[in-house]
């Protein structure tokens, strides 16, 4: 028998990847997020390329596999791709503990974070 499919959420000129469990905080992945929201997908590529911050490669990585699925799995143009949506949100945390003078403790907080990637193909232009 088995399960019925899911209503398909996105739009049919949309899709999506998701990156899980990203070792580094919301706040850090949020402003690499927000570098390539909006852009074409070959911009965001070369920004995330050149970008100094260390997370960019694992981002690069999430947006890559959405046009992969954009291109294989729905049949888009990859040269007409968008990035529309760049959403992070907070995973786990690990909690560690530091020693500290005087024979006490604190505590290190050692944060995950999920980061999805949309893209949508661009209506034709009428040039």
């Amino acid at each position: 028998m088995g399960k019925q499919s899911a209503e398909r959420r996105l739009a049919d000129n949309e899709a999506k990847a998701v990156g899980r469990m990203l070792r580094v905080s919301p706040r850090k992945l949020g402003l690499v997020a927000g570098a390539i929201r909006g852009k074409p997908v070959a911009t965001a590529l070369a920004t995330l390329t050149f970008s100094k911050r260390r997370i960019a490669r694992d981002v690069k990585k999430v947006l890559e596999s959405a046009v992969a699925n954009a291109e294989n799995n729905h049949q888009l143009d990859v040269d007409r791709l968008v990035v529309t949506e760049a959403s992070v949100g907070k995973a786990m945390v690990l909690k560690r503990f530091s020693a500290r003078a005087r024979g006490r403790s604190s505590r290190i907080e050692k944060p995950f974070s999920n980061i999805t990637v949309v893209v949508r193909e661009r209506a034709e232009e009428n040039a």
